[in-house]
């Protein structure tokens, strides 16, 4: 039997492994490592089992979008029609408007809503009274614990019609207005709504990357003669660039998702011109409507415009010389 030939070192090199021992010593070294960190892996495991069952096994149901499907049939039983369910969703005048107010929304979100955590984070470490700044943060946490039914139903006790702000302008003089079932100021209120309720917790990552900054910094820019604002300039927000790049990154893989709750419960009062958004409408057609195959259709089509857009915007934070998210 002829032997192996390996071709020699080179002066200085370490001796060459072949590959199959090489792939045995890495399995063997990160067996050792996971019996080394059990106990950590132990806690990832609560985590781990509820991505398997509740997000990557429901992905098997993806199935029914190319299917008549029947709940009192099955999937071994419905029928498989193809691309009927995504030629149906290209012609149904609802999904088209439901995507223009979808896109709309989330345009909005992004240049409204995402720059507020960051503004409020900045504004916050810029006051001096650390009682004060913990006073304020404690204040604007508290509305991201709201469920959507208590936000909007401030929203409807201040802003509708019967509302304190219409009472108001009717007692000036002026005539009462109901901002809840407006559907011209409707994306706005929209907007407002998502900027009181989670800007106070968008802030917590914000505040982290401030902390991370070592204060030498400060120290030797305030000694140079910067002011305040070229410290933020040239110190604080280079420091929140990368989280920043990989919230944004985030949040534009999300443009097809606004918020569901929210929009159902106020789509009846203004109705669903202005609320209607994909999420709203796979709702509608699928679990109020029973057609599950073009709802599926249309939850599938959201899934893979949405990880284009996270890979698209992933590739382009790379070329533009930050990290990425992967």
């Amino acid at each position: 039997m002829a032997t192996e030939q390996r071709a020699p070192a080179l002066e200085g090199e370490a001796p060459r492994e072949p590959a199959a021992v090489g792939t045995v010593r890495r399995r063997s070294t990160l067996w050792s490592r996971i019996r080394r960190e059990r106990v950590s892996y132990t806690f990832i495991l609560p985590g781990f089992a509820f991505f398997v069952l509740f997000v990557y096994v429901p992905l098997l149901g993806n199935v029914v979008a190319f299917m008549d499907f029947s709940p009192f049939l099955g999937l071994a039983e419905s029928p498989w029609v193809g691309l009927d369910n995504f030629r149906a969703l290209l012609d149904d005048p609802e999904l088209r408007d439901a995507v223009v107010n979808t896109l709309a929304i989330s345009f909005l979100l992004i240049v409204f809503a995402f720059p507020a955590p960051i503004a409020l984070a900045l504004l916050l470490n810029s006051l001096l009274s650390e009682r004060i700044k913990r006073t304020v943060q404690t204040v604007v946490y508290l509305p991201h614990f709201l469920s959507w039914v208590i936000v909007i139903s401030l929203c409807q006790q201040l802003l509708g019609g019967n509302g304190f702000v219409a009472a108001l302008v009717e007692e000036f003089g002026g005539e009462p207005f109901n901002a809840m079932t407006n559907p011209d100021t409707f994306k706005a209120l929209v907007v407002s709504q998502s900027i009181w309720k989670d800007v106070g917790w968008g802030t917590i990552i914000f505040f982290a990357a401030i902390a991370a900054v070592p204060r030498d910094l400060y120290e030797a820019a305030a000694v140079d003669g910067a002011s305040a604002w070229r410290r933020t300039w040239h110190i604080t927000l280079p420091a929140l660039l990368p989280v920043t790049t990989l919230l944004l990154i985030l949040q534009i893989g999300n443009v097809l998702t606004v918020g569901f709750e929210q929009l159902l419960l106020q789509q009846p009062a203004v109705g669903a011109e202005a609320a209607q958004v994909i999420d709203t409408f796979v709702y509608y057609r699928g679990v109020a409507g029973g057609q599950w195959g073009v709802s599926a259709a249309a939850g599938l089509l959201k899934g893979v415009i949405a990880t284009v857009l996270i890979i698209g915007a992933n590739r382009v934070a790379k070329r533009l010389g930050g990290s990425g998210i992967f």
